[in-house]
């Protein structure tokens, strides 16, 4: 019998069917059966060769289907799929004889619920982090020990618990301010968003926490909302987000100062322990001590090696030979004071002495005489200098003038009675 040939009658254990059969006819039965739209989670989203193989596994129930997206299909998608993207698919069932294998042939594939969220969520972060919200260099630091720290939970939840029991175990004195929002469904981000607001306009509150104990990815989407995250990054004082989700970290725990990944990770974080810190300042004490003495016994040790050194060990012999080199550079300089005062003192007497062989009261000395001629009306002894006139030649004394004659030892009056021939 052609594997290809469809068989006469019935299966039965003495005239089975051949595997190729049975394959055709399970073909022919599939390819008669029409396109179905389909909902499910992606599990596994591979493109191969410009095809794309996915796994679509059911929300509820343990089944999964295998997912054919050919490259002409492909192409024509607006959108990019992924893993754990919820979808609904147009597909055709095709059963692969060769193989024995049934698989969906897919017409069409859209977000849809879940996946179409997700989707709107990666946009909301492009462009958040395009904005820089999420930028390192953006986020405060925490305080060392806060005064009081701000916390945003829900009322008598374990996240409140958590938080209050581990920090008061580390720092028994920690202050909380705390405000009871609702974390999930409709008013959350409202009430959250008034509480940051709140607790940022408190002057005392140095850290807030936003704490809450986990959850499905659906309670967590109000905590990635726009307003309630912008109000977050607008707010001066640090920001600790505990919301407690590993897989679907909502946006806050990007624009928080400090992500934990549970409340009493982020009690931990923001509160130091006070045994830990006691210890290091003991620590801290027994190290300062140990250098100041190790300081000191080196200081000390300089000292003393210092002390033994002779300039230290007998300073009067330095002040002996200084003394001794002192008294002979005062006698040199007194020496050189003395000689420099007898050259000083010869050289006066030179200068004077040829000063005085310049001097018009030289040639007085000899035997000469200093004529001046005076205004005929003026006084010969009172006339200013500026009046009188130096007589050179006999024309500078002509009869009748009244002259004013300067000797070695005074000066006279006289008249002049003109020129007179030479004997």
């Amino acid at each position: 019998m052609s594997p290809t040939m469809t068989p006469s009658g019935p299966a039965t254990a003495e005239q089975p069917w051949p595997v190729a059969a049975v394959s055709e006819q399970l073909a022919g039965w599939i390819g008669k059966l029409g396109s179905v739209w389909i909902e499910g989670e992606l599990t596994s989203w591979n493109v191969r060769g410009g095809h794309a193989y996915a796994k679509l596994k059911d929300l509820e129930a343990d089944a999964t289907l295998s997912v054919t997206v050919w490259r002409s299909v492909l192409s024509r998608l607006g959108e990019d799929f992924k893993q754990g993207d919820r979808v609904i698919v147009c597909a055709k069932p095709d059963f692969w004889v060769k193989g024995g294998t049934l698989s969906m042939q897919a017409s069409d594939v859209r977000h849809v619920g879940l996946g179409a969220l997700l989707e709107q969520l990666e946009r909301l972060k492009r462009q958040l982090a395009s904005e820089g919200l999420f930028d390192f260099d953006r986020k405060q630091q925490l305080p060392f020990l806060p005064n009081c720290i701000g916390l945003i939970t829900g009322k008598d939840s374990d996240a409140e618990k958590d938080v209050r029991r581990n920090a008061e175990l580390r720092w028994p004195s920690v202050r909380f301010r705390t405000i009871h929002t609702r974390v999930q469904g409709v008013g959350t981000v409202e009430e959250v968003r008034a509480a940051i607001e709140t607790l940022d306009a408190d002057p005392e509150v140095d850290v807030i926490i936003i704490a809450r104990g986990g959850g499905d990815f659906q309670h967590l989407l109000p905590f990635s909302d726009e307003t309630l995250v912008r109000t977050a990054a607008a707010a001066a004082t640090p920001i600790v987000s505990a919301i407690g989700h590993e897989n679907d970290r909502p946006i806050l725990d990007e624009v928080a100062d400090l992500r934990a990944s549970t409340p009493t990770d982020a009690a931990k974080r923001v509160v130091p322990d006070v045994a830990e810190e006691l210890a290091g300042v003991r620590d801290a004490r027994a190290r300062i001590f140990q250098w100041l003495a190790t300081r000191i016994r080196h200081e000390t040790q300089q000292i003393e090696s210092l002390r033994s050194r002779p300039v230290l060990a007998h300073p009067e012999v330095i002040i002996d030979r200084e003394a001794d080199d002192l008294g002979r550079y005062a006698m040199r300089g007194q020496e050189l004071v003395e000689r420099m005062l007898d050259r000083g003192t010869d050289r006066i007497v030179a200068l004077s002495t040829q000063l005085r062989a310049l001097s018009p009261q030289r040639t007085l000395d000899r035997g000469y005489a200093l004529v001046e001629r005076v205004p005929s009306d003026a006084d010969p002894a009172s006339t200013p200098a500026s009046e009188r006139t130096l007589v050179r030649t006999a024309d500078d004394a002509p009869a009748g003038s009244t002259l004013r004659i300067r000797l070695t030892n005074g000066k006279i009056a006289a008249t002049s009675n003109g020129a007179v021939d030479d004997e």
